[in-house]
C-alpha cells in the first residue's frame, strides 16, 4: 500500500468496477468497451492519435455509464470509481501497444538513465544548492523507493500516484523543516530536491511513464495538486537531459573531469557485461560482472581486483596445508583467473585514450602492472 493508502482505493474501485460489468445488465456497456479495444488492431501506432481516441472514449463512457440502470443512484464518487475502473482496465489491456511506443522513446529512456548514471558517482546536494537544512537521507530514501514504484504500475492512475507520494515525501520534508527551524517554506527549494531525488532513484524509463501518464490519464484527473507534482518532475526530468557545468553550483573543469571519469568506469562495466554474455566460463565470470556493475564507483575496478585479499589461504603455509585443501585451492584459482580473464579482455578492447588513465589509477593501487604483464593487454592500441 502506498503511503496515503491510495493504490488499495485504487484497487477497490477496480474491482468494483469489474463486478459490475459483470451484471447480465451491463452488456451494452461491456460490448463497446471491447469493441473498443480490439479495434486499436486496425490502426497503426500513432501516441497523439492513439492518445485522443482512448480519451474520447473515456468521455463517452462516461456518459452512457452516467446514463445507465446500475449507476442510476450513483454518487460522483461512485461514478469516479467506475471511470478509475475503466481507465485501469482499458490501458492495461493496451499497454504494450501505448507504452514506450516508439523506438524514440526507448532511446531516450537510455540517454537519461544512462546520463544518471554517470551523475550518481559525483553529483552532491550542494551541487543543486540544497541548503543543508534539508539533507535528510530518510526523507529523500523515502521519497526515492516511491518513485521507483513506477514501473510496477499499468495503470496511469497508479504510476501518477507515484510520482505524488514521491513528491509529497518532498513536500512534507519542506514543511517540517520550516516548522522546526521557524524558517518560510522554501517553495523554491522543492524542484532541486525533485531532481536530486530523481537522479538517487534513477526511476527505469522516466521518459516513458511520463508520456505515458501525460498521454492516457483521464484529462480530466491531471489537475490541481497532481498537475502541479506531475508537471514538476517533467522539469527535473529536462532539466536532468540538459544539465552541464553551467546547471551546477561546481567549477566547470571539475565537472568535466568528473564527467569523463563516470564515463570511463562506465564503458568498462558495460564491455564487462557484454563480456560476460558471450564468454564460455559461465557463472562465474558472470558473478563478477554483476557485482561490477553493482557496486563499480570511479575506483571500482581496484575494488574488484583486491577481492583477492579475500580468498582463504592468502597467510598459509604450504606445510600448513592438508590433501582436502587441494580441490579448494583449484576452485578459486580457477575462479580467480576467470575473474582476471574477463576483466583483462574489457580493459584490452578500450581505446589507447581510454585505457592509460585507467591503468595509471590501478598502477596506484599497485595493480596495473600486474594486469599489463599477465593479462597481455596491448599498451600500444
Amino acid at each position: 500500500m502506498d503511503m496515503d493508502g491510495s493504490t488499495s482505493s485504487t484497487s477497490t474501485s477496480f474491482h468494483d468496477f469489474l463486478h459490475r460489468m459483470r451484471h447480465p445488465a451491463s452488456l451494452n456497456l461491456v460490448r463497446p468497451i471491447k469493441s473498443f479495444i480490439v479495434s486499436f488492431s486496425f490502426y497503426q501506432p500513432k501516441p497523439e492519435n492513439d492518445a485522443n481516441r482512448v480519451q474520447d472514449f473515456f468521455l463517452s463512457m462516461e456518459v452512457a455509464i452516467r446514463d445507465h440502470p446500475l449507476w442510476a443512484t450513483a454518487t460522483e464518487e461512485d461514478i469516479d470509481c467506475a471511470m478509475e475502473g475503466l481507465e485501469k482496465y482499458i490501458m492495461t489491456k493496451l499497454f504494450s501497444r501505448t507504452f514506450s511506443a516508439s523506438p524514440e522513446d526507448a532511446k531516450i529512456d537510455h540517454e537519461i538513465s544512462e546520463k544518471i548514471c554517470l551523475l550518481q558517482t559525483f553529483l552532491k546536494p550542494e551541487h543543486l544548492d540544497i541548503p543543508a537544512i534539508l539533507h535528510n537521507e530518510a526523507s529523500w530514501l523515502l521519497a526515492e523507493k516511491e518513485l521507483q514504484k513506477i514501473n510496477a504500475f499499468k495503470a496511469p492512475h497508479e504510476k501518477l500516484l507515484s510520482i505524488m507520494n514521491c513528491c509529497r515525501v518532498i513536500n512534507n520534508l519542506l514543511l517540517n523543516t520550516a516548522i522546526s527551524e521557524h524558517v518560510p517554506a522554501g517553495a523554491d527549494d522543492f524542484l532541486p530536491v525533485l531532481i536530486y531525488v530523481t537522479i538517487k532513484a534513477n526511476p527505469p524509463k522516466l521518459h516513458s511513464n511520463l508520456k505515458f501518464i501525460k498521454l492516457y490519464r483521464r484529462q480530466a484527473k491531471l489537475i490541481s495538486e497532481a498537475e502541479y507534482y506531475f508537471t514538476n518532475l517533467v522539469s527535473a526530468k529536462t532539466f536532468i537531459l540538459d544539465l552541464n557545468a553551467k546547471s551546477l553550483s561546481m567549477d566547470e573543469i571539475k565537472f568535466e573531469e568528473s564527467m569523463q571519469a563516470a564515463k570511463l568506469t562506465y564503458n568498462v562495466t558495460s564491455k564487462l557485461s557484454s563480456t560476460c554474455q558471450m564468454s564460455q566460463q559461465g557463472k562465474n565470470e558472470c558473478n563478477f560482472s554483476n557485482k561490477m556493475h553493482n557496486k563499480l564507483d570511479d575506483t571500482g575496478v581496484c575494488q574488484a581486483l583486491q577481492h583477492g585479499s579475500n580468498y582463504p589461504y592468502m597467510e598459509a603455509k604450504s606445510e600448513e596445508l592438508a590433501v582436502e585443501d587441494v580441490d579448494i585451492l583449484l576452485s578459486h584459482y580457477k575462479d580467480l583467473v576467470a575473474k582476471y580473464t574477463t576483466l583483462c579482455k574489457a580493459i584490452n578492447s578500450l581505446t589507447k585514450q581510454e585505457r592509460e588513465p585507467l591503468l595509471h589509477h590501478l598502477e596506484m593501487q599497485g595493480a596495473g602492472s600486474l594486469l599489463s604483464q599477465h593479462c597481455g593487454i596491448n599498451t600500444h592500441k
